[in-house]
């Protein structure tokens, strides 16, 4: 594997955790680092800054202790509120600003965010340019193959990219249209690859070690955004980056493993969120987590009616107590 670069700043390995709103948060972001990944990615926050000082927001905007290098998303469609929200961010110490022009949500799609854009190449350079003089920190860029099948503006776009000074490229292998169905078109991030000469990260569908591998070798892409297939699983970096270097496969975690990491993690979510809010965040994470197990579904339905973050980390261990009695040791 080839060292990937951003800027200034070689990655550790090419497995990055790709940004996903509600879930890449500071809790998961660190425990993904520390499990292998070779960059996180934050949540989407909105470039409109009169929006940034509900709780919510605050609490998506990039944190001194995050790992480094720090990358927050920004998302939006005015060019100048998005010059604006970057020097932000950067003050606030982010050190890589990635646009979002990948994001297929309706809400975000309706205000001509995410990868609506795409529709508008005009307006994709205007913001990349505005993005890119406003900040002295690297600014990469997230898109979809284009709008729809008929009309794959990918490779447009990347040059776009690549002639407005945006320093990596992540593509998701859809179409906006296709959201999150049917397989991940791999043949035309090879294409968006050879157009340009910026690092491209492949996201898309990578499940496995050997999935990797396979995108990696028909793509030729530098790197590969991880999101799905970490939730509940995070891993799932340290598993690939093994395989990718090595060919032989990392032992599946021990039952006792994946309770520590799931303890681990609920604690940093009640701690990073608080008493009521870190609750209910962690339902979604725990269900993932336990999706593969035995009578995982029983306890979701129970756990998900719990609000006091002792009880839930006791009806965690719990849970793995009994597993532990029958006898099961590997979780998947």
């Amino acid at each position: 594997m080839s060292a990937v670069r951003i800027g200034p700043y070689t990655l550790p390995n090419p497995l990055i955790l790709a940004p996903m709103a509600g879930v890449t948060d500071r809790p998961f972001r660190q425990l993904c680092r520390r499990l292998g990944a070779g960059m996180v990615v934050s949540e989407m926050v909105t470039s409109d800054m009169s929006l940034w000082n509900t709780r919510k927001s605050s609490l998506r905007l990039i944190h001194a202790d995050d790992p480094e290098p720090r990358s927050v998303q920004i998302a939006g469609g005015d060019p100048q509120m998005l010059a604006d929200a970057a020097r932000a961010n950067v003050d606030l110490g982010a050190q890589i600003i990635d646009i979002n022009m990948g994001c297929p949500a309706k809400k975000v799609c309706n205000k001509a965010a995410g990868s609506a854009l795409l529709k508008d190449e005009a307006l994709v350079s205007a913001i990349l340019q505005a993005v890119v003089a406003a900040v002295d920190v690297p600014v990469t860029l997230k898109i979809r193959t284009g709008w729809d099948r008929d009309n794959k503006n990918g490779i447009t776009v990347a040059r776009i990219a690549e002639e407005s000074g945006i320093t990596a490229l992540a593509v998701h292998g859809r179409t906006r249209a296709d959201l999150y169905t049917g397989e991940a078109e791999y043949d035309t991030i090879a294409a968006i690859k050879q157009a340009v000469s910026i690092p491209v990260f492949a996201n898309g569908d990578i499940t496995s070690p050997e999935k990797a591998r396979q995108v990696l070798d028909s793509t030729g892409v530098d790197g590969l955004l991880i999101g799905r297939a970490a939730q509940g699983r995070p891993w799932i970096f340290r598993e690939i980056e093994h395989f990718l270097r090595t060919g032989t496969h990392l032992p599946a975690p021990t039952l006792y493993e994946v309770e520590r990491i799931l303890l681990e993690h609920l604690a940093e979510l009640h701690s990073f969120y608080g008493d009521v809010m870190g609750p209910r965040i962690a339902r979604k994470h725990v269900g993932w987590y336990l999706a593969t197990l035995p009578g995982a579904r029983e306890f979701r339905a129970q756990f998900n009616r719990l609000e006091n973050t002792d009880v839930q980390c006791a009806s965690v261990r719990q849970f793995f107590a009994e597993r532990h009695n029958d006898g099961e040791e590997v979780a998947a």
